[in-house]
């Protein structure tokens, strides 16, 4: 039997669920016409690794054209499909839609092979005109589950398999005949490029070009060299580029961002010297950049010297137009559309809005959506029911009800997804520490992914926060791929709130459900004209995780609820056995994946290794680092 296939398309949470074996995108995908250009899109869920969006120029019938070329972008951590394309900016906009244009880059692309391209040379005001291009371009973008490749293959255990299948699977679905892929991407995405690598015996022939726009951070010579090795030497026509800068020095907050061994600068260096072993590497001076290449230029390399210590990093995708760059060197059309180094040379091809369904196209529509700057992680929520009960109904159903029963009804409504769509989109939350023995004296930057609120139960326009037990959130947390906080990670999101209210105590029937809606009710008073999905403290004592929770037997964990000068009203403690639940406690969740130098670890291995828990427990290793579920 075949195997059967639902899936929703992108408009807030969605899931793909599928009966083994999976397919990499719909059967009949959802194409929609571009208002802007001659082209059609859709944008679908992935099992199990988050989102695709296709864009692919008009045939004959106006219909989408299958590829004589595919180019394939795997997307940055912590940047949406939506802001990776781009669009035009307006006031209030989020500067991720500015950054990248990979949408725009890939018209130009389109246009070089068609009247069109002199239409470049003549003017950058005016509107290009409409053309069918001879060269068939499809741009796949793909989003990992959690926006981070590197957390994604981290997490899965055939995680190279399923990222090669999938690319196989998208050339056989918008490719026709002898159709050739370009496999490129930008920071994280390169762990994307590295698992098609890594999953396949040899790397496909039907790849002719491979790019990593600043995104080579996990080269490993014993991994990748002699299959790179051999697929060069395989074609003449085969292409390997890399464009990186110098990172060693760059500074966020007066601190260094990258450490003693990561970034691109060093891994752009380990990766010359590997395929030096084989081939002859020539080094040249050419500003703004210092080049490496060999095999007749089918290698290049391509790194900025950086001499001011600026971040970089985007500049080379964006600004300094490198996929139009990566995409035609050595080409006929190298030399047609611009430079590479700037100034853009796409931008009458940038679109005026966001893609359909993007989070800045629906906060222009409604206040009560979350701003750009969040992370949506829509691959591990299973979406609201358009049936499920709101959370006024909810609260009002465990009147009565004995505390397992009140728990078994939180646990089943949270993880069935009745929760509020404001919570599926995290904020990143900057942490420091140091990392290892041999690194105690230098501290290093991280990021958290956090839930922005307290878990709820019901819709946007009907939730209630719910106090529960640390069990009932731990299960809530391992079902959804995250862990519980630790103070550190408190004090964490505390210093990067975006709204802060003072702590509201009630006294009577502390345990009781009616006060737990009560001080619901409160919290949004006090929380009115604020825009739900705003990183908000101040309004419970979060559940958190400790050592000391193994110091006693059966211990419930708080600490927080901090005053507007930040004096928190709770230290941590653990005076309350673990079945104790009242109003002023909440659950907030923490993504289990943590970037580290452009690698990826997970927050519970940093907590269970004494030498590393530093970064994310500020009293030593949590091992396990979870409360126990018996």
């Amino acid at each position: 039997m075949a195997p059967v296939v639902h899936f929703a398309l992108m408009a807030g949470a969605f899931a793909l669920a599928v009966s083994s074996p999976a397919r990499a995108t719909p059967a009949d995908p959802p194409w929609q016409r571009s208002p802007w250009f001659e082209e059609q899109s859709f944008t679908a869920a992935l099992e199990p690794a988050g989102r695709i969006h296709v864009n692919a120029p008009l045939d004959n019938a106006g219909g989408p054209a299958q590829a004589t070329r595919i180019i394939i972008y795997a997307l940055p951590v912590g940047n949406t499909i939506e802001q990776t394309l781009g669009c035009r900016m307006a006031e209030g906009m989020d500067w991720h839609y500015d950054i990248q244009h990979v949408a725009a880059q890939v018209r130009l692309l389109r246009s070089l092979d068609s009247h069109v391209g002199e239409s470049l040379r003549d003017s950058h005001s005016r509107p290009p005109r409409r053309t069918r291009p001879r060269e068939r371009i499809v741009l796949i973008c793909a989003e990992a589950d959690g926006l981070s490749w590197p957390s994604f293959r981290a997490s899965q255990p055939d995680a190279n398999a399923t990222i090669a299948r999938m690319v196989g699977e998208w050339r056989q679905q918008f490719g026709a005949g002898d159709c050739k892929v370009m496999l490129t991407g930008h920071s994280g995405g390169g762990s994307f490029m590295f698992g098609v690598i890594e999953g396949n015996n040899e790397i496909p022939a039907y790849i002719d070009r491979i790019a990593f726009l600043d995104a080579n951070y996990s080269f490993e010579d014993n991994l990748h060299r002699e299959k790179l090795e051999r697929w060069l030497a395989g074609d003449s026509a085969r292409r390997l580029i890399v464009l990186a800068y110098d990172d060693r020095e760059i500074m966020l907050d007066g601190k260094k961002v990258v450490g003693p061994t990561g970034g691109t600068f060093r891994a752009t260096g380990r990766m010359r010297d590997s395929l030096g072993k084989r081939f002859d590497l020539t080094e040249a001076v050419k500003p703004p950049f210092h080049e490496t290449t060999g095999i007749n230029g089918r290698i290049h390399f391509y790194v900025h010297p950086n001499p001011d210590n600026k971040i970089l990093h985007t500049v080379l995708v964006g600004e300094m137009n490198g996929l139009v760059h990566v995409a035609t060197l050595g080409t006929p059309q190298e030399t047609t559309w611009g430079t590479f180094g700037g100034p853009r040379a796409y931008t009458q091809w940038v679109q005026p809005e966001p893609e359909a369904g993007s989070t800045e196209q629906g906060a222009r529509n409604s206040n009560k959506l979350l701003p750009a700057t969040s992370s949506p992680l829509p691959a591990i929520f299973p979406p609201r029911h358009a049936d499920a009960i709101g959370g006024s109904d909810f609260i009002r159903s465990l009147d009565g009800l004995s505390l397992d029963d009140r728990e078994a009804a939180i646990l089943r409504e949270i993880t069935s997804g009745n929760f509020p769509n404001f919570l599926r989109n995290f904020k990143a939350v900057p942490i420091r520490g140091t990392l290892g023995k041999e690194n105690q004296d230098t501290e290093i930057a991280a990021s958290l992914e956090v839930m922005p609120d307290y878990l709820a139960v019901g819709s946007d326009n009907d939730f209630v926060r719910m106090p529960m037990t640390p069990q009932t959130a731990q299960r809530i947390a391992d079902r959804f791929g995250c862990v519980l906080p630790t103070r550190k990670m408190v004090d964490a999101i505390d210093a990067q709130a975006e709204v802060r209210l003072a702590p509201h105590p009630l006294t009577r029937d502390r345990e009781a459900v009616a006060t737990f809606h009560e001080h619901h009710q409160i919290i949004e008073k006090q929380r009115a004209g604020q825009a739900l999905g705003l990183l908000i403290m101040g309004i419970k004592k979060d559940i958190v995780l400790t050592p000391q929770i193994f110091e006693r037997p059966e211990r419930l964990a708080i600490y927080g609820w901090r005053q507007l000068n930040g004096d928190p009203i709770q230290p941590l403690t653990i005076v309350h056995w673990n079945r104790y639940v009242d109003y002023s406690h909440g659950a907030r969740l923490v993504r289990n994946a943590i970037q580290i130098d452009g690698s990826p670890s997970k927050i519970t291995d940093l907590l269970a290794d004494p030498n590393r828990s530093a970064l994310v427990s500020d009293e030593g290793p949590i091992d396990p680092p979870g409360y126990p579920l018996d």
